[in-house]
């Protein structure tokens, strides 16, 4: 097991009807910024309650924040929170809100230009310290230091990752994303999934308890995520849902062991290109990596198609080609297209990836530096 460090200090409060106690995890007399996206907390009674437990505190609204966040939105924000004396923030919605009042967090007192947090790995001095009512489980960002963001101005997305922006507290309540449509909560399982995988499929580290808690979460997802799918409405499975989702991502599995993240690069790409939401993404990236690195990581896709699927009998190739055949059926079961080919993606933009790629000197990433600019492109190759 590699060296590590954990620190988590966010206050999760978990289940029904919790909305109410804000008024226990925001001082009075604070100045709020409710920061929220397109309107659906109007539609399903969350707007109302909050309000409701923000009685006699001084609150700001900003809505709009759209579903992957935008730096230039985010500067909006930062002005009304200069404008008002704001010192907090309040993320009401799904990972794409979180994410952007993290930034926003961060970016409000920064000196310079804001960007240079993701393009250029800035230091952060200090942040607006935050809290979030979680609305769509899928990214874990509601326990974690990362935020990616997008610039409209070049077609980028990139991520970021500070302790500073990590919340102060986060209410799951499994009965708000109760009337999600079908394909946000196909979303939030590959999402959920996916974050597991990069964490888990690289190569072994002598680190058991990692490794069964990641397989935990992806048996249960795979349980579970088919219910959901059927009815957000069955509180259990949506419980377990939104539990999976935070744990996938909020650092206890990767402690000490090597993580990936090649999927979510490339992914982010496809995003930022044609607008694929981020879930869709990964589920067309997964695959392509597993089948150009099967011999790279044979340890741990064996171990994967053995105790998640399993998959025991015939050769290694046999065992590996049948876990990625179950993964992509898995995904397709909850709506979800795996190919390019399915969003009308084509080789122009794979060659756009692998140049941007470049200019970054992202030359040789993720596990073991094993993507090159080759293989990223053999990897897309081989989704069209």
């Amino acid at each position: 097991m590699n060296n590590f460090e954990y620190y988590n200090p966010v206050n999760i409060i978990f289940g029904k009807d919790r909305i109410g106690e804000l008024q226990n995890l925001i001082p009075q007399g604070t100045n709020i910024l409710l920061i929220y996206g397109g309107g659906s907390i109007f539609k399903n009674g969350v707007y109302q309650k909050v309000i409701q437990a923000l009685d006699g505190y001084h609150v700001k609204e900003f809505g709009g924040i759209e579903p992957n966040p935008t730096h230039e939105t985010s500067m909006k924000a930062i002005a009304l929170i200069k404008k008002e004396n704001i010192d907090f923030l309040l993320a009401v919605g799904g990972g794409s809100v979180i994410d952007a009042t993290k930034y926003i967090a961060a970016a409000a007192h920064f000196d310079g230009n804001s960007w240079d947090i993701l393009a250029n790995e800035a230091e952060i001095k200090e942040a607006i310290p935050l809290g979030t009512i979680l609305t769509l489980p899928a990214t874990g960002t509601e326990m974690n230091a990362n935020s990616v963001i997008s610039l409209k101005s070049t077609n980028e997305k990139l991520s970021f990752a500070n302790k500073k922006v990590m919340p102060k507290f986060s209410i799951l309540d499994p009965t708000i994303p109760a009337s999600l449509p079908p394909r946000q909560v196909a979303n939030g399982v590959v999402d959920s999934f996916v974050h597991v995988i990069e964490q888990y499929i690289t190569y072994p580290a002598s680190a058991p308890l990692q490794d069964r808690l990641a397989e935990a979460i992806l048996i249960t997802l795979i349980e579970e995520g088919p219910k959901v799918y059927k009815n957000p409405a069955d509180y259990d499975a949506m419980a377990n849902l939104m539990w999976c989702s935070t744990m996938a991502l909020n650092g206890i599995i990767s402690c000490g062991v090597p993580n990936d993240w090649v999927t979510h690069q490339i992914g982010h790409e496809l995003t930022a290109y044609h607008g694929i939401d981020h879930a869709r993404t990964l589920a067309i990236v997964l695959p392509g990596v597993w089948s150009v690195f099967r011999k790279e990581k044979k340890e741990k896709l064996i171990q994967y198609a053995t105790r998640v699927w399993g998959i025991s009998s015939g050769s290694e190739n046999e065992r590996i080609k049948g876990a990625i055949e179950m993964t992509i059926e898995f995904f397709e079961s909850v709506g979800i297209k795996t190919r390019l080919v399915d969003y009308n993606v084509g080789g122009d933009t794979i060659e756009k990836i692998v140049e941007r790629f470049k200019k970054r000197n992202w030359t040789a990433i993720g596990d073991r530096e094993l993507a090159t600019l080759e293989k990223v492109r053999e990897i897309l190759e081989s989704r069209l």
